[in-house]
């Protein structure tokens, strides 16, 4: 202290000076455990974590590595887009737009396109079935494709086509033709022989095709129709044939009269029926129906007014014939 009883130093270099640890000799065992904690020992996936990120640090990424990274990623961000949107069709056909422009440039447009075999079909629908434009390149036509898109049209049964380089292109359908009528839940189309529907709606020059009608009919319309024509006196009266059950056929005849045919020997009974109305002629009498499913007999049906018709004879005849009993 002073000579005024203030102390004249700090205190505090005491405390840190008993804080060091000793020096020369060996120090005492009290002051390491006091002031030492020993480190835990390292796991082995500790040790394989630190020389891993050694090793990644040391890494000399080489140059122009960022800007390749950012260009894929934009690329792989356009790419979800295109695909997420829908617009994959809308890309491929730029695409090829722009190769085949570029195709056209250099002389292999098509300055001489013949297309043969269409009657149905105008040259314009079978050039849009073939999706060849104005625009296309002969070069980078595929024949093959071509044709596969041709035939995917109902009305082209076949097709070829021929390149000739460098701008010559020849096209050769082969049509279906329309052969019957198809009606099935009220709608109407128009079918060729094999079944195959040519056209959801029926052209005013095929409405005079035959009816078939029912699910399942427009397969088996080509053998019915055989049959019909084979007995022209009940085909030209036949305004429908309709396919019951998948099984047999019925006939509605341009009067209104219906026609239940057996579900085998169809060409007998069609014989028949014509044979029937030669002799007596059935189809124009006053009935509704004609059933000819049994083969050992015919049965019709009255009209309405037929019938009442019918029931009066047979009351007079039955009177007749009480009073014939009296005398």
């Amino acid at each position: 202290m002073d000579g005024r009883g203030r102390i004249a130093q700090s205190l505090t270099w005491i405390a840190r000076l008993r804080a060091r640890p000793p020096t020369g000799g060996e120090m005492p065992r009290d002051y390491a455990r006091t002031h030492f904690q020993a480190p835990m020992p390292a796991t082995g996936f500790q040790r394989a974590l630190q020389r891993g990120w050694v090793r990644l640090v040391r890494v000399r990424v080489p140059r122009g590595v960022g800007a390749t990274a950012a260009i894929a990623l934009i690329l792989g961000g356009v790419g979800y887009g295109v695909v997420k949107g829908d617009h994959v069709g809308e890309v491929v056909a730029f695409l090829e737009d722009a190769r085949d422009q570029a195709a056209n440039a250099v002389g292999f447009n098509i300055t001489d396109l013949t297309v043969t075999g269409h009657n149905q079909l105008t040259k314009e629908e079978v050039l849009a079935a073939a999706r060849v434009t104005g625009r296309s390149s002969l070069l980078f036509l595929d024949a093959d494709a071509t044709r596969e898109r041709l035939k995917a049209n109902s009305w082209i049964a076949d097709a070829t086509v021929r390149k000739l380089l460098p701008g010559a292109l020849r096209i050769e359908i082969k049509e279906r033709e329309p052969f019957a009528l198809w009606q099935k839940n009220r709608r109407v189309s128009v079918i060729a022989d094999d079944g195959t529907v040519l056209e959801g709606f029926v052209a005013p020059q095929l409405l005079m095709l035959p009816l078939v009608v029912g699910r399942g009919a427009e397969t088996r319309a080509k053998e019915f129709i055989a049959l019909l024509d084979r007995v022209p006196s009940i085909r030209d009266q036949v305004r429908a044939s309709i396919l019951v059950g998948e099984r047999r056929w019925n006939l509605r005849l341009k009067n209104g009269l219906d026609v239940r045919l057996p579900e085998t020997e169809v060409a007998g009974a069609l014989e028949h029926l014509a044979k029937l109305d030669r002799e007596a002629k059935l189809l124009t009498r006053d009935i509704t129906a004609i059933d000819m499913r049994l083969a050992d007999r015919v049965t019709v049906r009255l009209s309405e007014k037929a019938a009442q018709e019918r029931q009066e004879q047979l009351k007079d005849q039955l009177k007749k014939s009480k009073k014939g009993g009296r005398v």
